[in-house]
């Protein structure tokens, strides 16, 4: 059998691994277009900051190398240019020249494509996308020769965000300019103002509902012109996201969604029997909503690269779903989510409700705790798990790899509450946060507390018909307090009920809503019609003043 891969890198460096693995005789042709076929993506930010200083690091598997090892026949610098899907052939152009290559099973690992907005000046010198080595080593090489001292970053997605880590800690002065109302877009508003406001800590001026309209260039450098205003930089990254890079397939004929993405079955197979295709350039499922999607992400990519290449050897394996999970670095602070953000659920019409915690990443007493932020989205009726966000200093991919994999399992909030997970004080605390969400939940579905959200806390009356109430300590309340709240600390609420007028709804809140459940409960106790607001001050104040 003979076997053409047009593509290298997560999904058709993986198929053409597992391929060999599964077969001795199988003649396996891989064409990839650019000089390198498996290298780091994630990694390219980081070396344009100097995390990572050799290039060569990022190169996981060179030609000679993958040759060798898993006798592959690789040929670089050979970009496709036709399929012909009748007589099985891909029409090659290399370094010797144009031929034709046919084949008796094709995998298509094209990848997607850095988006050029349409706006003037977006390829100018000094104007860059970040996809390859190639453009990292001219980003560093750019910056060395032009003394740079000043970037713009278009787009505020998890690579945008990355460079804007790498190119301050390059020492430049980053401006970040996006269109929406919030950075890295998978978050939920309300999550990402967390990362706005430490972001900003750092240095980095974050622009947003900020479009930009075009670039221009003069003597001084690069002119970047907003709705708002204008922007000088020395360097300008273009970072506005990815679209599949299908071209070559959908001119064969092979059916394409709206979008450009390839549609392939849960076999990886597209709408040619000979054919099948993995990575950036698919369509996927969405493994929560079953709806369809586009996540172009390097863990998907090398699961689909195995399980094509197992269905084109005969061994039955399926692909059931994407669900988004990812991590990122900033600086010190650590952003994960996985499954559906509140967003996306709204946009579906789910019954879904949401939680935030706000708890410290192990037990107090051991150095060095910090707070880890959560926001856990689930479905009312089951409380079946449907998506979450976590942001911390650490701890951070642990709760959210743990809760992934709940949702993978089709787990419900019930079920975190059973998990036994590792504990020492150094790590966490005997309930870890995965398990307090699921306490959280849990109270909620079965009526033991009510809540409202941030974003209905100013909507509610400063005219005495009820009774809203703060019970954090005097430390907490020096981060600021909410107009119209009294205070009465937690420890103190017992003893001072007689101070408030029972016939009253009572709203409360606390830091981070632990201490504001506990007081619901007290009250509830006591006869009172009580509803915690969920998240405390924290949340508030994150989501109101950060954007």
């Amino acid at each position: 059998m003979k076997i053409v891969i047009v593509g290298g890198v997560a999904g058709g460096a993986t198929a053409a691994a597992r391929m060999r693995r599964l077969s001795e005789d199988a003649e396996i042709i891989m064409l990839e277009r650019g000089p390198d076929i498996s290298f780091a993506n994630c990694g390219l930010p980081y070396y344009v900051g100097g995390a990572i200083k050799d290039e060569a690091a990022l190169r996981l598997m060179t030609p000679p190398a993958f040759r060798k090892k898993s006798n592959v026949d690789v040929r670089t610098m050979s970009r496709a240019d036709v399929i012909d899907l009748k007589n099985k052939t891909v029409t090659v152009t290399g370094p010797d020249g144009q031929y034709a290559e046919s084949y008796d099973k094709l995998l298509l690992a094209t990848g997607a494509e850095p988006v050029r907005p349409p706006f003037p000046g977006a390829d100018l010198p000094g104007v860059f996308t970040l996809r390859t080595i190639g453009d990292s080593a001219a980003i560093k090489k750019y910056i060395a020769e032009h003394e740079a001292k000043t970037a713009l970053i278009v787009g505020g997605g998890y690579i945008g965000m990355e460079m804007a880590e790498n190119l301050t800690l390059a020492g430049l002065k980053v401006t970040v300019a996006e269109m929406d109302d919030h950075a890295i877009a998978p978050l939920d508003y309300d999550m990402a103002t967390d990362v706005h406001k430490y972001v900003r800590s750092k240095g980095v001026k974050l622009l947003l509902n900020s479009k930009v309209v075009s670039i221009d260039k003069d003597d001084s450098g690069l002119k970047v012109a907003l709705g708002s205003g204008e922007v000088a930089a020395d360097l300008v990254l273009l970072s506005v996201g990815v679209r599949p890079d299908t071209k070559l397939a959908s001119e064969a004929g092979l059916a394409v969604n709206a979008k450009g993405a390839l549609i392939v079955d849960d076999h990886m197979r597209t709408s040619d029997p000979n054919v099948w295709a993995v990575g950036d350039a698919v369509q996927i499922t969405n493994k929560v909503t079953g709806q369809p999607g586009f996540v172009p992400l390097a863990g998907p990519a090398n699961k689909q690269g195995r399980i094509a290449a197992d269905n084109m050897f005969g061994f039955d394996a399926v692909y059931d779903g994407t669900q988004g999970s990812a991590a990122m670095k900033l600086f010190d602070m650590t952003v994960a989510c996985t499954g559906v953000n509140e967003k996306e659920a709204k946009r579906l019409a789910l019954d879904f409700d949401k939680v935030y915690l706000l708890l410290p990443t192990h037990v107090k007493y051991y150095p060095g705790v910090s707070e880890l932020a959560m926001k856990v989205i689930y479905e009312k009726k089951s409380g079946r798990l449907l998506g979450a966000q976590v942001i911390g200093m650490k701890g951070v991919d642990k709760r959210c790899d743990v809760l992934a994999t709940a949702i993978r399992l089709g787990a419900a909030a019930a079920d975190l509450t059973r998990l036994e997970l590792c504990y020492a004080p150094p790590f966490t605390s005997a309930k870890d946060p995965v398990n307090m969400a699921g306490y959280v939940i849990e109270n909620l579905m079965t009526g033991k507390v009510k809540q409202i959200f941030w974003h209905d806390v100013d909507a509610l009356p400063r005219d005495g018909s009820v009774t809203l109430l703060d019970v954090r300590n005097d430390q907490e309340r020096e981060a600021g307090v909410i107009e119209g709240f009294r205070h009465i600390p937690l420890e103190d609420l017992r003893g001072r009920l007689g101070e408030l007028d029972k016939s009253k709804p009572v709203f409360v809140h606390c830091k981070g809503g632990l201490k504001s459940y506990n007081a619901c409960r007290l009250l509830s106790g006591h006869g009172f019609d009580c509803t915690n607001i969920a998240g405390g001050y924290t949340r508030y104040s994150s989501a109101k003043f950060n954007g």
